[in-house]
């Protein structure tokens, strides 16, 4: 798959776009090069960026409504004909409200499917919780045959979307953030599906991220810096498979390991490490932070993010209190 419009222009244009608004551009591109290519919805084509496409592109575009589970059924008998099939709608619907149907036919039948949640984490908390999606890493996780990649800014989900072609499983693509995310990438860069990236390095405390949560991780060791402690900053773009030789090689080097993710803290990234770090002998202390297994109160995405202590300032505090106290 051709990649040449991941390129610096782009690169700094789709951050200010957001997620949801760089995947309608990227379809595009896609589908110049991929006759084979589909994109299914459930009525969501101005939330995923998608009208330019399906005036574009009418025969590549299906928009079967609100009914995610028929998206997903249709989306594995396309697969089964030869189709290279990208699916999409908010995130809490694109994984648990079909969940059976991703279990039956992705996992078990192995019909390879790609599916992008739009909005996952906190970002639609206006909505209220039934919009906000922090269980979806965690449902995913235990089916197998299942890809699951949490981009830390627009450059890496174009990267995801084109490294999905290689993979014989299916995969599942989580959008976080609104616009003006933080951008992580300035070039095209190596990505690889279950190989971590390491962003910065340091000798005191390994901060494990995934999704846009790479920015605040990245925020976080400036301000750690300031008080002496070096952190080194790792992208967990890919949760499953998790990159467990990183996992490893922390645990040598460091005496804790800070796990950040915009996502319950049970059943994702902190969880992954968790479970990598338990066949270890004298494992690090483990700080996890996310979502401690409650919902709550809808609010402003900022709000909500400072709510669930997901902001640079409590997360620089905490870190700093633990490491004095190792």
């Amino acid at each position: 798959m051709n990649s040449e419009f991941i390129n610096e222009k782009n690169l700094k244009i789709w951050p200010k776009l957001g997620m949801r608004a760089a995947f309608g551009l990227m379809a595009l591109e896609l589908a110049k090069n991929d006759k084979e290519m589909i994109v299914l919805t459930g009525d969501v084509s101005t939330s995923a960026g998608l009208d330019r496409f399906k005036k574009q592109y009418p025969s590549k575009y299906l928009d079967v409504g609100i009914a995610e589970q028929n998206l997903l059924g249709i989306a594995a008998g396309l697969s089964s004909e030869g189709f290279n099939v990208l699916t999409t709608t908010f995130a809490p619907f694109q994984t648990m409200r079909c969940c059976e149907q991703i279990k039956v036919n992705l996992g078990y039948m192995k019909q390879k499917v790609c599916m992008v949640g739009l909005a996952s984490g906190l970002v639609l908390g206006t909505l209220g919780f039934t919009h906000c999606c922090i269980e979806d890493i965690g449902v995913l996780r235990s089916i197998p045959n299942l890809n699951i990649i949490s981009p830390a800014d627009t450059g890496e989900l174009a990267k995801a979307l084109i490294t999905n072609y290689k993979s014989k499983n299916s995969t599942y693509i989580r959008l976080s953030g609104s616009s003006n995310i933080a951008q992580i990438y300035h070039k095209d860069y190596n990505f690889e599906i279950g190989k971590s990236i390491t962003l910065k390095k340091g000798n005191d405390v390994a901060i494990f991220a995934t999704g846009t949560m790479v920015g605040v991780a990245l925020k976080c060791s400036e301000i750690l810096s300031a008080r002496n402690i070096s952190c080194e900053v790792i992208n967990f773009h890919t949760i499953k498979p998790i990159d467990i030789d990183k996992i490893k090689e922390c645990s040598k080097r460091f005496k804790m390991i800070a796990t950040i993710e915009e996502h319950n803290i049970i059943g994702g990234l902190g969880s992954a490490v968790s479970e990598g770090l338990s066949s270890l002998s004298n494992s690090p202390k483990q700080v996890f932070f996310g979502i401690n297994d409650t919902y709550g109160d809808g609010g402003e995405y900022q709000y909500l993010l400072k709510k669930f202590n997901l902001d640079p300032e409590y997360i620089s505090k905490s870190i700093t209190e633990k490491f004095k106290n190792l």
